[in-house]
């Protein structure tokens, strides 16, 4: 049996965290549904690979915001990473949170 840190601990740890480190969890996304990945969780954000390879940036702002970003696959020199905007938690779905500007949600939740 699995035990996924969601929400207030995932948060916590966004907060103390400081150099990044690889965690298994479980994540989902807006048109990837859920998938396993590998989270890294710093003091900045949350990154993980999406199942097609790319990958998605959470930059933690203030109050559980932040924007977002997708890095390509296949990266080259001077490619900027495409930015999502603004997310914002969302209500009563701990470890989760809501772009409006592209109307996606994404989740994230370590394994314990």
């Amino acid at each position: 049996m699995r035990n996924l840190m969601t929400g207030a601990a995932l948060a916590c740890s966004l907060a103390l965290a400081v150099p990044a480190a690889a965690a298994p969890g479980q994540c989902s996304m807006t048109g990837f549904g859920d998938f396993a990945c590998d989270v890294d969780v710093d003091g900045g954000g949350i990154t993980f690979v999406l199942p097609d390879g790319a990958t998605f940036v959470f930059a933690h702002e203030a109050n559980g915001e932040g924007f977002g970003y997708l890095i390509a696959a296949e990266t080259q020199p001077g490619r900027k990473p495409v930015e999502l905007g603004r997310f914002a938690p969302v209500a009563g779905e701990e470890g989760c949170w809501f772009g409006a500007e592209d109307d996606i949600t994404f989740c994230a939740a370590l394994e314990q």
